[in-house]
């Protein structure tokens, strides 16, 4: 075939009008659109990806110098506790979905210490268990230096 005849090949139908459907409505441009659009084969691949690229601090386990340091922060808060002393706690949480945690700092005041339960219970309402406790620190524990 000879590129003058692919010339003339559509000459009969190049005028006619654009087919329009009698038994469809026409499409928006939108919904054209969006046949092209991506979409996601991997229903909450993304989310897996980013949730396994997190970072989780693992739990420091202190030594017995430092947990007698702590047990003897903590009496003297036990004893202060009428004079309501702010205090910082430095504790680790746990992460939910996934091994280790995060390490959390807690201002306030304490309302009091429940040896049975071995929780610190703050005037906010947070519960701190006193094993995972790595750190108090305020004006109270001035003179300790």
């Amino acid at each position: 075939m000879a590129i003058s005849e692919n010339k003339h090949r559509y000459d009969d139908i190049i005028n006619l009008p654009h087919h329009q459907s009698a038994s469809r409505p026409h499409m928006s441009v939108y919904d054209r659109a969006a046949q092209f659009s991506p979409f996601a084969a991997l229903t909450g691949y993304d989310d897996a990806v980013k949730e396994t690229a997190r970072q989780t601090d693992s739990k420091v386990d202190l030594d017995e110098y430092s947990k007698s340091a702590l047990n003897e922060r903590l009496n003297m808060i036990q004893e202060s506790l009428d004079d309501q002393p702010h205090i910082a706690i430095t504790y680790f949480v746990a992460d939910k979905k996934k091994s280790g945690g995060a390490y959390t700092t807690v201002e306030g005041v304490v309302k009091k210490i429940e040896e049975y339960e071995r929780t610190v219970l703050m005037q906010s309402g947070t519960k701190i268990p006193i094993e995972d406790i790595i750190e108090i620190d305020g004006d109270l524990f001035a003179a300790l230096g």
